[in-house]
């Protein structure tokens, strides 16, 4: 190991039929000196053993799979963050098992969290860019709509009662839960993730709120890159699905969209 350790971490319902492409972008990360952690949430389908087949034909000694029965991707991936710290990592990321990390997402991460030589202090919570992934067969200008509609969403959260308070030590930022870096004191200090259902709460929201009543050190970084599924979007449609984020104004009968 080369540097601090860096653990990321992947929540995993029901993705055997489309989770390749997502282990191909985390085998393919140019700092590989990470472990993985997979989170299985009480899938049905074949999810767990098309991660340890890719796992186990590619020879990555530290990924590695564990189960949480409790549903909701709060619960997952705050069980995964714990699995990684108990085993070491000081560092966290976090991304989805529908998500394209870029090549450069893990060092980009690992360069956000770290001090510098020159005294420069890390970040301790870092919200990274959410790009439309391009092979879901999403139009160029329906991609262009989605990053303004992520924007926008940001915007609203900026005034959003509920984001604002005198016991805040910085300005709302979202930090999506796909695409997530913190350090393992800071998630520690701050609680982690709920361990919620996705129907009651927006885990990654908590988190920043909760981290925000903490310390300023955190900032949104260009440079962290992760391209996100549009398959909610397409499910739902943009209108729609804006009024999910904005606290289940949009509730449907099933929110687990595959």
């Amino acid at each position: 190991m080369t540097g601090p350790r860096l653990a990321i971490v992947v929540p995993v319902f029901n993705e055997a039929a489309g989770i390749q492409p997502t282990l191909r972008a985390l085998a393919g990360q140019h700092d590989r000196d990470v472990d993985v952690v997979f989170v299985d949430n009480s899938s049905t389908d074949a999810s767990t053993a098309v991660i340890r087949d890719f796992i186990e034909s590619n020879g990555l000694s530290r990924w590695r799979v564990v189960t949480e029965t409790q549903k909701g991707t709060g619960a997952a991936a705050d069980t995964g963050m714990r699995e990684a710290i108990a085993a070491g990592a000081t560092m966290l990321g976090r991304t989805d098992a529908d998500c394209l990390p870029r090549a450069d997402w893990t060092a980009s991460l690992r360069r956000a969290l770290t001090a510098t030589a020159d005294g420069g202090l890390g970040l301790r919570l870092v919200g990274g860019e959410l790009v439309p992934r391009h092979d879901e067969g999403l139009s160029i200008g329906k991609r262009v709509l989605l990053r303004a509609a992520v924007e926008l969403a940001e915007a609203f959260g900026r005034i959003r009662p509920g984001n604002r308070g005198g016991d805040y030590r910085g300005p709302y930022m979202m930090a999506a839960g796909c695409n997530v870096g913190i350090t393992a004191e800071l998630y520690v200090a701050a609680g982690g993730f709920p361990r919620t259902a996705i129907e009651d709460l927006h885990e990654d929201r908590a988190l920043v709120n909760a981290v925000r009543r903490l310390t300023s050190d955190y900032a949104r970084r260009r440079d962290v890159v992760v391209f996100g599924s549009s398959r909610r979007v397409e499910a739902w449609g943009l209108k729609n699905t804006l009024l999910w984020y904005k606290d289940h104004a949009y509730r449907p009968d099933h929110v687990d969209i595959r």
